[in-house]
């Protein structure tokens, strides 16, 4: 049996990518040249918000206050476990050193980058979990300085809880700013900021194309595209539940695909019978948006067997993978594309989106092909050394003078010369190429 598509989507989620490279250069250009002011005027003209650019100790506490305790106790919850999970994910990276011969050591230190620059979205939703993600992972790598920004609202700045969370995470400066104005901000250090040494976070095409424009003079954890998911489902799994996990997801955007890939025709079919009801009993904002991404970008499709199912999955090397289905450790591993893993029914990426501990900014548009999600390694630079005796470097010299000499790389060889002839005036080397 070949896999057969019950639903196939109509639409591949893109935007119209030359034209928001044209207008992101534009403004990256502008502000990169007007500094704070054209920042300012952009930020006046997006944002439609003219209060502080960067919050006060004053502003920040009076955001706090009005952030409800039962929603203070939850940021808090959710801060741990992201917190305990990137400390966890710190202690495998070690400074580490050999002896790789006599004399030669060689060794590897790892190094956080000192500012980070930290993009909470605060558009359509406000991104509480985005503040924690990004800026707690951060704070446990040891980054020196860390600025969160996040769009404000017109009269009324960056959401109370968005400040609450950013700032018990650690973030050093808090930024009311958002969109391309509020990347280029960090990157370009306006504002009295330090420079940014990488920007993490997620954000709309607009944020993104900025992020893509600036990678190389400034690092970034990923290019993010419209957030996806993708569920494997047998026989044995709650359809209801099923249903339930993708319109959650569906409700990220009108272009945020959902992927259904089951062996069981009878779950596929009530799948989809459920999935229109649950849609319509949302908000408006989430029904319209689930509603789109529905009907354009899902897709149902039914395998042969679960190692068809599993092939599939990695071939469209989801962000979010769910499993819902029997003997969870063969699934475990025998999956290898995706950008964060849920397995089985008493998970879902709801809880990994905002208080299980593992992060939510995930490889989108099939990125988990070759890469994971930001975690404290992002925020990390794994550099090297080497130090030798006179002794040591013997056999290191050597060989690099003959290597470089067939490379054709005469200077190369003579900074290997020079050590052997210093260190071992009464020896004969033969440093030639061929013999």
């Amino acid at each position: 049996m070949t896999r057969e598509y019950l639903k196939k989507a109509a639409l591949t989620p893109k935007s119209d990518a030359s034209e928001t490279h044209k207008t992101v250069q534009g403004i990256l250009d502008d502000i990169e040249a007007g500094g704070d002011a054209k920042a300012l005027e952009y930020a006046a003209k997006f944002d439609r918000y003219e209060g502080s650019v960067l919050l006060t100790a004053e502003e920040i506490e009076a955001a706090c206050a009005q952030v409800p305790e039962k929603l203070k106790a939850d940021i808090r919850f959710s801060h741990d476990n992201v917190r305990r999970f990137a400390e966890l994910q710190k202690s495998t990276m070690q400074n580490v050193e050999t002896e790789i011969c006599p004399g030669f050591v060689t060794g590897q230190k790892v190094i956080p980058v000192d500012a980070a620059g930290c993009y909470v979205p605060g558009g359509r939703y406000s991104h509480i979990a985005s503040a924690i993600m990004t800026v707690t992972t951060a704070k446990v790598a040891g980054c020196k300085h860390i600025t969160a920004c996040s769009p404000p609202r017109p009269g009324v700045g960056v959401a109370p809880a968005i400040v609450y969370a950013a700032h018990i995470c650690g973030a050093d400066k808090i930024m009311a700013m958002g969109g391309v104005q509020g990347v280029a901000a960090m990157t370009f250090g306006l504002f009295g900021l330090p420079k940014a040494n990488i920007l993490v976070g997620p954000g709309n095409q607009f944020v993104a194309e900025a992020k893509r424009i600036l990678f190389g003079r400034v690092g970034i954890d990923m290019i993010a595209g419209p957030t996806d998911s993708l569920i494997l489902a047998d026989s044995t799994a709650d359809a209801h539940i099923v249903a339930t996990d993708l319109v959650s997801q569906a409700e990220h955007g009108y272009n945020s695909p959902v992927w259904l890939v089951t062996d069981d025709r009878a779950l596929a079919e009530e799948v989809m019978r459920l999935v229109p009801g649950l849609i319509d009993d949302l908000p408006e904002v989430n029904r319209e948006n689930a509603a789109a991404a529905w009907r354009d970008y899902a897709e149902v499709i039914l395998c042969k067997d679960r190692e068809d199912m599993a092939a599939c999955s990695d071939e469209y090397a989801p962000e979010h993978l769910t499993v819902q289905a029997e003997d969870l450790n063969w699934w475990l591993e025998q999956l290898t594309c995706y950008g964060s893993l849920f397995l089985g029914e008493e998970t879902t990426v709801s809880y990994g989106d905002k208080a299980a501990g593992t992060n939510h900014v995930l490889p989108t548009s099939r990125a988990a092909s070759y890469t994971g999600g930001l975690s404290v390694h992002k925020y990390m630079k794994i550099v090297t050394w080497q130090r030798a005796t006179r002794e040591g470097s013997k056999p290191v010299a050597e060989a690099t003078a003959r290597i470089a000499r067939l490379e054709g790389m005469e200077g190369h060889a003579r900074a290997a010369d020079v050590r052997l002839a210093k260190y071992f005036p009464d020896e004969t080397f033969d440093l030639t190429a061929n013999g």
